[in-house]
C-alpha cells in the first residue's frame, strides 16, 4: 500500500506529462522557459489573484515573500510551533525572531485568539500555517493585521486547492505562498513553490528577489537570490493542473469516508466552518501513537507523523528562550498525531484495510 501513491498518477497522466517535459527538452529554455509564464498565469487565474510567481520551493517562497517586505534584524514575526521547520527558519534566515502561538485543538491551525498577546512594537508580519490542508479564519486574522498594519503571509503549502468563505487557498491575504514538492496536493518531480498577491509593487520586489535582486541582466537593486523556478517542473504541474480539481474531489470524498467510518474509533479532522478541506494529510489522534504506527506497519499500512517535535523544542530556536508546556495543544498534537495514507487514487478496498486496522487498535 502507498501512503500516497505518486506512481499511479504518473500511470494516469503519463501521456501529457511526457508530452510536457519532451516539448521543454525540444525548446531548450530549461531555465525561466514559457512554461513559467504559462503556468503562472493559469495559476493565478485559478486562486484569483493578480499575480503569480513561481519559485524554487515552498521555503524559498517564504523567505522571498519576508524580504520583499523589507523583514530583517530586530523585527519579529508570528507563527505556530507546530509546522515543519520552514515557517520558522525562514524568519530567522532574514535576521528576525520567531515568535510562536499556541493552535486550536480541532483544526491544529493558529489560535487567533492569541495573536493580539503576542504583538509588540517589533511585530513585522504574521505568518499562520494551513496545517494539513485547510485554513485558518483569515477574516479574523486579516481584521487583526489591520488593525495593528501588519502583512499576513499565507503558508499554504498543505492547502493549495481549499477554500474559505468562497476564497481559494493563497489569495486570502496580502501575500499567499505555497509549496510544489511533490507529496502536496499539486506536486512537481522536485522543489517548487509560488507566491500569490494583488500588490504590483510587491509583485515587483518579488520577481527581482528570485533573480539575484534584478530584473533585467546585470543591474541588481535588490539583494536577491537564485529562487527561479525550473521549466521542467513547471511543464509536470501544467501537464497535472487540469486534473487538479478532480483529485480534490477524491480527497474529499475519501476523506469524508475515513471521517464516518473512523469516529468512533479515534479523533479525526475537524472542518471548521466556511471551509474546505483538501487532505494533504489525513490525520488522526490515536492513544499511544507510536504504538499504533507500528501494528499498523506490521499490518502493511504506512503511517506518518507530522510532526513528532514542535519547533521550540528544536536545538536550533533554544535561544528563543521558550520551554515545554509554553504551547500545551501543539505539545499534545505532536505526540498524538497519526497521518493515514490519502491519495486520490486509493482504492476502496484499500482504504478498508486502514479502516478495519485503525478499528481493531
Amino acid at each position: 500500500m502507498e501512503f500516497i501513491d505518486l506512481k499511479e498518477q504518473y500511470h494516469r497522466y503519463r501521456q501529457e506529462i511526457d508530452g510536457r517535459i519532451h516539448r521543454v527538452l525540444a525548446h531548450g529554455h530549461f531555465i525561466m522557459g514559457p512554461e513559467i509564464a504559462e503556468l503562472e498565469q493559469s495559476l493565478a487565474a485559478y486562486v484569483g489573484s493578480k499575480h503569480c510567481l513561481t519559485v524554487s520551493s515552498g521555503t524559498a517562497s517564504l523567505e522571498i515573500a519576508l524580504r520583499a517586505l523589507g523583514i530583517g534584524p530586530g523585527d519579529e514575526v508570528i507563527t505556530v510551533p507546530f509546522t515543519w521547520i520552514s515557517s520558522a527558519e525562514v524568519i530567522g534566515l532574514v535576521g528576525a525572531r520567531p515568535v510562536f502561538v499556541d493552535i486550536e485543538p480541532a483544526t491544529y491551525n493558529m489560535n487567533v485568539d492569541q495573536i493580539e498577546a503576542a504583538i509588540t512594537a517589533r511585530t513585522k508580519a504574521l505568518l499562520p500555517v494551513n496545517l494539513f490542508g485547510q485554513m485558518p479564519d483569515y477574516d479574523r486574522i486579516n481584521a487583526i493585521a489591520q488593525q495593528h498594519n501588519l502583512p499576513v503571509i499565507e503558508d499554504g503549502a498543505q492547502s493549495f486547492g481549499a477554500a474559505q468563505r468562497g476564497r481559494r487557498s493563497c489569495g486570502a491575504t496580502l501575500i499567499g505562498s505555497t509549496s510544489f514538492f511533490p507529496a502536496k496536493p499539486l506536486g512537481c518531480y522536485g522543489d517548487g513553490g509560488a507566491l500569490f498577491t494583488n500588490d504590483d509593487s510587491l509583485a515587483d520586489k518579488i520577481s527581482a528577489i528570485r533573480t539575484h535582486g534584478g530584473v533585467k541582466r546585470h543591474h541588481h537593486s535588490l539583494l536577491g537570490m537564485n529562487g527561479r523556478f525550473d521549466t521542467l517542473q513547471a511543464a509536470v504541474l501544467l501537464a497535472k493542473l487540469p486534473h487538479f480539481e478532480w483529485e480534490i474531489n477524491e480527497r474529499q470524498r475519501i476523506g469524508a469516508r475515513y471521517s464516518a467510518e473512523l469516529g468512533r474509533s479515534c479523533i479525526t479532522p475537524a472542518v471548521a466552518p466556511g471551509n474546505t478541506h483538501v487532505y494533504a494529510q489525513y490525520t488522526v489522534r490515536v492513544p499511544e501513537r507510536d504504538k499504533a504506527a507500528e501494528r499498523l506497519k506490521a499490518d502493511g499500512i504506512p503511517t506518518a507523523v507530522y510532526y513528532p517535535k514542535c519547533l521550540h523544542e528544536q536545538p536550533v530556536f533554544a535561544q528563543l528562550g521558550y520551554k515545554w508546556g509554553d504551547f500545551a495543544e501543539s505539545e499534545k498534537a505532536s505526540r498524538e498525531v497519526l497521518s493515514l495514507p490519502m491519495h486520490p487514487f486509493m482504492a476502496e478496498a484499500e482504504q478498508d484495510r486502514v479502516i478495519k486496522a485503525i478499528s481493531g487498535i
